[in-house]
């Protein structure tokens, strides 16, 4: 017996279909399709989306992208997905703030919108750029997949050009926040797993031949006037790019060779410190295709066991921060980054670790600005798979995408490569390809990474300082570990030949706690860790700089005491970012006699 064929598609087939994302994986958004955004203009998606939680990624089974958006009135068989009646969503923001019952949802959240689409000029392309989504973006214009991106933290660009409609276009973005081992970090971390689209979306309309990255800095040489300009296009074709930097009387043709241009030339620079932190306008021009920048030159360098800035002695008078807020959750706004970087400044900072993923782009512009060095780093935090080459790939490229974010900004000094990683075989492999890459990609900067101790030597000591400009130290005696004895010994015990920061140092307590320096989470308690941890260090001359945990109480799910409930409290300042806590001072006097 036979069976007629049948016409209609099978509407049960995606209940079954376990292979359901397999076809929105590639292509993947990598560094190597960013472009630089220096002076650009750009047209703003930022605004009300259309959004719709999944759970059970229905979006992807069922396909919600292709669906067209009319009202469940005209609809003619049931559908999981009401697009015309979804609720709205700010872009950017965080789900996780948007209603209490979002507070802790992990899965798939489905953002869409239409945009008006018509071609300035002729052969015009058209990228869209996504400042951050956390953390597995899916892309879909006009009911098409165009490509997905790994890494919660750092941009991503999708070119249009040949998928845009004239007129109006339906733009649909799929967004994962799940916790999962494969990813960087893993499953297990510290702080809160906000899920959306939470930095600036935008569009971006180049030229059809146009300046896709270019690096401007003080070559790493003896001089510290050597300057070099790296260009690269966005195709294989051959020409002449202008450097321009007015204040200097500085005009220079590069020679672009397939896509390719380089030129060192020599200039009386007034180098940028924190103490002065000189920005020149600079301009790069190819063709129709104009790139601006505030741009600072200065050295950054080790010498045996210490830091030099332009030839001089450096300590890191430090602090680390996240990226959190009580009432914006991840989302950062330039008013918060300054508030911020003026609370350091009150503390006597003249850097901040920023914990422990790529903040904002403008975190490192306001830096320049305001003469802050920087140690910005990747989430290879505990305990991700060092064994998986997958792993590895989204690590090297969030560590790429960040770097050529920020490839010219002065203040930033150190790409940091991991955090608190035990020493295993894997993860010393995987760390050390993550560093041997960033100093090959940028020589004109420091590498390090936070590292845990040798403890059966009870010394400092990793395998992967050989591969590390400065060795990172997290230690937490007189609060994880009791008394300081334990610091002392690990201090005498080792000599290491290459500077280190203490890159996390605290204890916890509850703003407004007092008590006893005996009695834990009381301000008093803080304090006195504080108090040791610098008589402590004070006369290492090999420790060049110190990095309190932290500046703010961050939200972290994972501490749940009823003192903690749900914030880490470390902060020298408590989560609303006003209410100061005695540690503050502490730092402040020990940073006002360095």
């Amino acid at each position: 017996m036979t069976h007629p064929a049948s016409n209609t598609i099978d509407p049960f087939a995606h209940l079954h279909d376990e292979n359901y994302d397999a076809p929105y994986v590639h292509p993947r958004c990598k560094a190597r399709d960013m472009v630089t955004m220096a002076g650009r203009q750009t047209i703003s998606l930022n605004g009300q989306w259309r959004f719709t939680l999944d759970l059970f990624d229905e979006g992807l089974r069922q396909k919600w992208f292709a669906q067209s958006p009319i009202p469940i009135s005209e609809w003619r068989v049931p559908r999981d997905y009401d697009e015309s009646g979804a609720q709205t969503l700010s872009v950017p923001s965080v789900w996780s703030l948007a209603k209490p019952e979002w507070t802790y949802f992990e899965g798939g959240g489905w953002y869409s919108r239409t945009f008006h689409y018509s071609a300035d000029h002729p052969g015009e392309r058209v990228f869209l750029r996504i400042g951050a989504a956390n953390y597995e973006a899916r892309i879909f214009l006009n009911g098409e997949f165009l490509a997905s991106h790994q890494g919660g933290s750092t941009p991503f660009f999708v070119e249009l050009t040949d998928h845009l409609l004239p007129g109006d276009n339906r733009l649909h973005l799929n967004v994962d926040n799940r916790r999962r081992p494969e990813r960087v970090p893993m499953h297990h971390f510290d702080w809160f797993n906000d899920g959306g689209i939470y930095r600036d979306i935008e569009l971006v309309c180049l030229p059809r031949i146009f300046i896709k990255d270019f690096s401007l800095s003080l070559a790493p040489d003896d001089t510290f006037s050597t300057v070099e300009c790296i260009v690269t296009l966005s195709g294989p074709v051959s020409g002449t790019a202008v450097l321009s930097i007015p204040e200097l009387s500085l005009q220079h043709e590069i020679t672009i060779v397939e896509g390719q241009g380089k030129i060192r030339f020599s200039a009386s620079l007034h180098l940028w410190s924190p103490k002065d932190p000189h920005l020149y306008d600079c301009t790069l021009d190819f063709g129709p295709d104009t790139v601006t920048d505030r741009i600072g030159f200065r050295d950054i360098r080790r010498s045996g066991t210490s830091l030099l800035l332009n030839g001089k002695p450096l300590y890191l008078r430090g602090v680390c921060v996240h990226e959190d807020d009580v009432v914006l959750g991840k989302v950062s706004t330039i008013e918060d980054v300054r508030r911020r970087y003026q609370d350091a400044k009150r503390l006597g900072c003249n850097a901040l670790r920023l914990a422990h993923y790529p903040h904002h782009e403008h975190a490192a512009k306001l830096a320049d600005e305001m003469g802050l060095l920087l140690w910005e780093e990747v989430p290879v935090y505990w305990a991700i798979q060092f064994d998986n080459e997958a792993t590895y790939q989204d690590a090297h490229n969030q560590l790429e995408e960040m770097m050529t974010r920020d490839r010219n900004r002065a203040s930033v000094i150190i790409w940091g490569v991991g955090n608190e990683n035990a020493d295993t075989d894997e993860r010393y492999f995987f760390m050390k390809r993550l560093a041997d890459h960033a100093k090959a990609f940028d020589p004109t900067r420091l590498v390090g990474a936070a590292c845990l101790i040798n403890r059966e030597q009870f010394r400092i000591e990793d395998r992967l300082a050989d591969h590390l400009d400065v060795i990172g130290l997290n230690e937490y005696f007189g609060w994880y570990e009791e008394g300081f004895e334990g610091l002392r010994q690990l201090l005498a015990n080792s000599s290491p030949d290459r500077p280190v920061l203490i890159s996390e140092v605290g204890a916890d307590a509850l703003a407004g706690h007092h008590g006893s320096e005996s009695e834990l989470f009381t301000e008093e308690r803080q304090a006195w860790v504080f108090e040791n941890q610098i008589e402590a260090i004070r006369k290492i001359n090999w420790i060049c700089g110190f990095f309190p945990w932290l500046l703010y109480d961050f939200r972290s799910p994972r501490r749940q005491t009823t003192i903690q409930n749900g914030i880490n409290r470390k902060g020298l300042i408590a989560e609303d970012k006003t209410t100061q806590k005695l540690a503050f001072d502490v730092i402040a006097r020990f940073y006002r006699q360095l």
